[in-house]
């Protein structure tokens, strides 16, 4: 059986950003391939994607006019003719989702939404726009609401509120004219960090900890976490540290990098642990001067480190 040719939709009412968002993505290197793209326009808004884009990433451009004519027996008939690698969609907002078919030599690869943070408002208390936008958000991987300029904290967390009640699986990104805004709040965490002990039993669980530690080490100082972690012992970290923590993949094998917080725990303990053995760790949050940070950060306080097997997630992965 031939492979099925994968298909990106990207949703979204007019003027939300998805020319702009597809024209970028198709300019990329890691977009490139050496087949053809067929980019399937349900409608044109302002912004236009230059021929010679088109033409240096082979991409073929055919536009429809109305819903209807977008059938499962057209789109084969416009496989037949451009033998397309990959097609992308950028659908019509004012259509209805529900009724959009694929033909079954294509599959969805992936769904986007894009989304006006300054008008959504306004579609979302109309309950027939909203009907509309809830067809194209729950099936979608990724929403991207963007003009988020002058629109406050509190009303921003409440479209984030809105649009998870409908596509929990999601993943939202906010940005403005300086690009991405940080929304992550405590109910957004895949653990209780109000628990006595924050416990990150899964490899990803670590990774959106450690992370949102990172960019809000308020959250933490003083409280007490248990992960296991792989051991690692730099050479020029003072005695009585050690730095426990996984292997994560971002994007593919290539990029992997080590994410882990120095941790003090007695150096006998430490000598006993070899390098690259997995321990599971009971310890206490600080955020306080560290002078391999060459300023303040998260330092953890070993309660236990206890030899344990290497768990069968031991890659975070947050390319999914």
């Amino acid at each position: 059986m031939a492979e099925r040719i994968p298909v990106y939709v990207i949703n979204g009412f007019l003027e939300s950003g998805k020319t702009s968002f597809f024209a970028y993505t198709i300019g990329q290197p890691y977009f490139q391939s050496k087949e053809r793209t067929l980019l399937i326009l349900c409608e044109e808004g302002e912004v236009e994607y230059s021929e010679k884009l088109l033409k240096h990433t082979l991409t073929d451009v055919v536009t429809v006019e109305k819903q209807e004519d977008l059938t499962p027996a057209f789109m084969m008939a416009l496989n037949a003719k451009y033998h397309p690698g990959r097609v992308l969609i950028e659908w019509n907002g004012m259509w209805n989702y529900r009724e959009f078919h694929l033909p079954s030599a294509w599959m969805l690869e992936q769904q986007i939404t894009c989304i006006d943070a300054s008008t959504f408002g306004v579609y979302y208390s109309n309950l027939a726009m909203r009907s509309l936008l809830f067809e194209e958000l729950k099936g979608s991987e990724l929403v991207m609401f963007n003009r988020c300029d002058d629109i406050d904290e509190e009303t921003l967390i409440k479209y984030k509120r809105n649009v998870k009640a409908i596509c929990q699986q999601a993943d939202l990104i906010f940005e403005d004219k300086d690009g991405e805004i940080d929304m992550t709040t405590e109910e957004d965490l895949p653990f209780d960090i109000n628990a006595d002990v924050i416990d990150l039993r899964k490899g990803i669980d670590y990774g959106v900890w450690y992370l949102d530690a990172m960019e809000h080490p308020e959250r933490y100082d003083g409280k007490t976490i248990r992960f296991t972690g792989m051991v690692a012992r730099p050479d020029d970290f003072p005695k009585g540290y050690f730095v426990p923590g996984r292997m994560a993949m971002t994007c593919c094998a290539q990029d992997m990098q080590f994410l882990g917080y120095a941790c003090a725990y007695d150096q006998e303990k430490i000598d006993a642990i070899r390098e690259k053995s997995w321990v599971e760790i009971t310890a206490d949050v600080r955020f306080e001067d560290f002078k391999e940070y060459e300023g303040k950060g998260i330092v953890l306080h070993a309660k236990s480190a206890a030899l344990t097997r290497e768990p069968e997630d031991a890659v975070v992965n947050f390319a999914g």
